[in-house]
């Protein structure tokens, strides 16, 4: 597959095949994946990468986190900033009700998209979860960086005919997730992804997200 298309395909894939990937698949798919930029040559990713019973002790974590903490928990480093602009808050509002859209879940209908959102914190019943772990003191730079290595192993699965999804909604469980993994005290969980065999009858799997125009957010000088 051209890198063109593996962008053009890769897609937040919320609905998995319980086909699994084996862990030799799993390290060739990580290894390749270190070509990613890296400036400074730093690498400052770290990955826990779970299947079978590590998997679902996390979901287990949870469960029973958000019971007692339905907001998650206190953290400094929150998913979004506390302001962002109309055109940012029309775009994330927009690809809401796409999804309910393709869920047919209505607006009105809390309770259902309540049960929808916990999925998250199942991986979409993919079989495999990644964590991307980063050192506290690392900069603005080396988080730009992680975001590369994980586009990275993003492609790299679309090429081999896999999903995934980028779920920083783990960032509400860092506490927790911390003391679950055994982490470093300067270690955090930045984020999650769900990772699997796309299932190619799920309706919110034929998702496929706005992009802004080439004029809303890019100027071409000296052309």
């Amino acid at each position: 597959m051209q890198v063109t298309d593996a962008v053009k395909r890769r897609a937040s894939v919320r609905a998995y095949l319980d086909t699994p990937i084996s862990e030799a698949e799993i390290r060739d798919w990580l290894t390749q994946a270190q070509r990613a930029p890296s400036g400074g040559n730093l690498q400052p990713w770290r990955v826990i990468v779970l299947s079978g019973p590590e998997r679902l002790a996390v979901i287990d974590l949870a469960a029973e986190v958000l019971a007692g903490q339905p907001g998650g928990e206190p953290t400094d480093r929150p998913i979004y900033p506390p302001e962002i602009t109309d055109v940012q808050k029309t775009r994330r509002f927009r690809v809401g009700e796409m999804m309910y859209d393709q869920l047919g879940i209505p607006r009105d209908d809390k309770g259902a998209r309540r049960k929808w959102f916990a999925r998250n914190f199942q991986f979409f019943d993919a079989p495999v979860a990644v964590f991307f772990i980063l050192d506290e003191r690392v900069g603005h730079g080396q988080w730009a960086h992680t975001g590369m290595f994980m586009q990275t192993l993003a492609l790299l699965a679309t090429a081999r005919g896999w999903g995934t999804c980028m779920q920083e909604c783990w960032g509400i469980l860092r506490p927790s997730l911390k003391a679950h993994f055994g982490l470093a005290p300067h270690e955090m969980v930045y984020c999650g992804m769900a990772l699997g065999h796309p299932d190619p009858d799920a309706a919110v799997n034929a998702l496929y997200t706005e992009r802004a125009e080439l004029e809303e957010f890019a100027e071409l000088r000296g052309f």
